[in-house]
């Protein structure tokens, strides 16, 4: 049905033509707080749920946003793209990642852009037409139009603009893009895996044997022992696991206690015979070895023996037998790998493989050691050793669920390229509209947004996924006092017993308390309030048209009197204008005290036409911050990494967690790992 105003109505009613949208959009004009002429397109959706394919397991893998455009006004935007690497050298697909995964992005660092780690921030989706991007090594990117890839000419969107449109750099069959090149398919825990992984670590790194010796007192001379030790516990941990999935029972200890720079040493064990002579049989050489023994055993070679460098990635071992096996996995896995002789009396070699980080990941991403920390490419350089060119640029002819996140650097590696976030004022462009008064002055209204939504949970296709809410524009922007369209959004999803979460700005939320409880009684919920400042200056001049900050750390609290789980964002961060440390330290006193399960924060980014916008705010509110603006953003979208962190240690100080914890709040709660699956070709934004 369409909201009537016509009581409030300034103007006759209009009709108008929105891209995007089958219908006319019903035109309403009224006064936004402040006096500011505010124009309402009432549309009616084709679809609020925005689905991804049916194989997906994400579990926030939809979204909804019932107005398009932000009354706000807010003088910046932090919301942006989708990683794959993941913080532990892994991969996963881009429909799995939840807010607060690590993952990697790059950094300036003078000439040169490194690898560092950053967490995602903020999630969501939208559907747009596909394009596929396809670089000469066969590596593959399903993307929007306006999705940027950081090229051998710097950042370059996908297409160009319609001929009616001002010219934007776009990719060309003469650009490269920048990476590794296309990531290979992990592995599948099968029972070959296990076996290898098991041969490479004892082999490598552990005591197993059967002795007789004499003993006073004992009739029975035979001693049988097993033992593995080391100090790092993801391989001892996943020895145990694999060992107990065959049937062979370990205990556990300290091996050696930690001593000056020698961390502990921790060891996993047995002495009955049955048991050992069952781990003998795990770590035989298999007569026709399997691709699955293959990855397993280098994964565990390299566990026990392996290391890497920026520049190597190397496995030793002293025997023979061992060292024939490395090379002939590696090369049945394709590598070109060479051997180092040394000059040792036991016989150390080495075997290296060669080929530089792109054929690093590779084997990191086929064997899959389980030590993080041999697997990490913090602070190396971005380099591109494939052949990145880019060879089509083909329609798909259909709109497709596209992913959009926002992370720390503002950016990610996508199956092996960096890949630009993106963010909610652009998006704008698509409806013809600019980014800057009209995301504020000319809003999208999805009018039918409840009763379509419920229709859509109640396919029998929907299998009740999370849904995640504000993470584009805010649903309690003002204009919900009147349109009332999320109180229907909130009953569809406590009758589907939906799972789903909200990001707001706005104590507005408050309003459906009760819904939101009868949902978290049935199904997970939780919340997150904005609150950047509590400075009155500062939160009047950045965000003119939002609800006092105070008054949102009021709405934590009786959120989380309600038994809802609340978090509080400070973000952004602006240098000058909310980031003494007195401004900030009363928001994270408030937030503890108010019950917040957590806290985050954010520094400003200056992405596309959002840079513009700001620094016209900048010349109008604060022309003395220009000079130090210009400083800070010389490079680009993102402050120093020195500045970003300083900004982080404002709400990450040895003070806060512990506040938290003696007003009883907790971490959030670990989710498993998702199960391993073959990779999909990348659906990004």
């Amino acid at each position: 049905m369409f909201v009537r105003w016509d009581n409030l109505s300034t103007e006759a009613e209009e009709r108008a033509r929105l891209p995007g949208y089958r219908d006319d959009a019903l035109v309403r004009h009224f006064e936004a707080p402040g006096g500011v002429q505010t124009r309402f397109y009432e549309v009616r959706a084709k679809s609020i749920l925005n689905r991804v394919p049916e194989a997906s397991r994400m579990p926030f893998r939809f979204t909804i946003n019932p107005y398009r455009g932000c009354t706000h006004a807010c003088s910046y935007c932090a919301w942006g793209g989708t990683p794959i690497l993941m913080g532990d050298g892994r991969h996963r697909p881009i429909e799995t990642l939840e807010i607060g995964d690590v993952i990697y992005g790059t950094v300036r660092d003078g000439r040169y852009r490194r690898y560092r780690l950053t967490t995602v921030l903020d999630k969501w989706i939208t559907i747009k037409p596909a394009y596929r991007v396809v670089l000469e090594d066969g590596t593959e990117l399903i993307t929007s139009a306006d999705h940027r890839f950081l090229s051998n000419r710097g950042w370059k969107q996908v297409l160009n603009t319609a001929r009616s449109q001002p010219d934007r750099p776009h990719l060309t069959y003469n650009n490269h893009l920048v990476g590794t090149g296309q990531f290979a398919a992990q592995p599948a825990e099968t029972s070959d895996y296990r076996r290898g992984y098991l041969c490479g670590m004892v082999r490598g790194d552990g005591h197993l044997g059967s002795y007789s010796y004499d003993r006073p007192g004992r009739t029975n001379s035979q001693v049988h022992s097993f033992r593995l030790a080391l100090t790092d516990l993801e391989a001892l941990r996943r020895a145990r696991e694999y060992l107990k999935a065959e049937d062979v029972a370990t205990r556990e200890r300290v091996f050696q206690v930690a001593a000056g720079a020698h961390r502990e040493v921790v060891s996993i064990y047995t002495s009955a015979r049955a048991l050992v002579e069952r781990v003998a049989d795990l770590v035989e050489w298999p007569a026709l070895p399997s691709l699955d023994w293959c990855c397993g055993f280098l994964a565990g070679i390299f566990d026990a023996e392996g290391s890497r460098s920026a520049f190597a990635l190397r496995i030793a071992n002293t025997d023979p037998t061992i060292l024939a096996w490395i090379e002939a996995c590696a090369r049945r896995l394709g590598f070109e790998v060479v051997r180092d002789r040394t000059r040792n009396e036991n016989g150390l070699e080495y075997f290296r493989i060669r080929g530089g980080l792109s054929e690093h990941l590779r084997f990191f991403h086929l064997t899959d050691p389980a030590i993080t920390r041999k697997r990490s490419i913090e602070g190396q350089m971005v380099k591109t050793f494939a052949n990145l060119k880019v060879a089509a640029i083909e329609p798909l002819g259909r709109a497709l669920p596209l992913y959009d996140i926002t992370t720390g650097t503002g950016d990610f590696i996508a199956n092996g390229v960096v890949s630009h976030n993106c963010f909610a004022r652009p998006t704008h462009m698509y409806l013809d509209f600019d980014a800057g008064r009209d995301f504020e002055r000319e809003i999208v209204v999805k009018v039918n947004a409840p009763e379509l939504l419920r229709a859509e949970l109640a396919r029998p296709s929907w299998k009740g996924e999370h849904v995640a809410l504000g993470t584009n524009t805010d649903p309690y922007q003002w204009v919900e006092g009147r349109y009332k369209l999320m109180p229907g959004i909130w009953e569809a999803m406590r009758d589907a017993a939906n799972p789903c979460s909200v990001l707001t700005k706005s104590p507005l939320l408050l309003r459906d308390l009760d819904l939101m409880k009868e949902i978290a009684a049935r199904t997970e919920f939780g919340a997150a309030l904005s609150v950047p400042t509590l400075d009155e200056r500062a939160w009047r001049a950045t965000e003119p048209h939002t609800p006092n900050p105070r008054a949102r750390l009021e709405a934590v609290a009786e959120l989380t009197r309600a038994g809802i789980r609340t978090g509080v964002l400070v973000a952004p961060l602006m240098p000058g204008i909310n980031d003494a440390p007195e401004q900030v330290a009363p928001i994270l006193e408030l937030a503890a005290e108010a019950g917040a399960a957590y806290i985050a924060g954010i520094a400003l980014h200056l992405r596309g036409e959002v840079r513009g916008l700001f620094f016209e705010w900048l010349r109008e509110h604060r022309p003395d911050l220009i000079p130090r603006y210009e400083q800070l953003y010389r490079r680009g979208a993102y402050m120093p990494v020195q500045e970003r962190e300083r900004l982080g240690r404002l709400v990450k100080g040895p003070d806060v967690e512990p506040r938290l914890r003696l007003r009883g709040r907790s971490a959030p709660p670990e989710r498993p790992p998702p199960e391993r699956r073959e990779p999909v070709q990348a659906q990004l934004f």
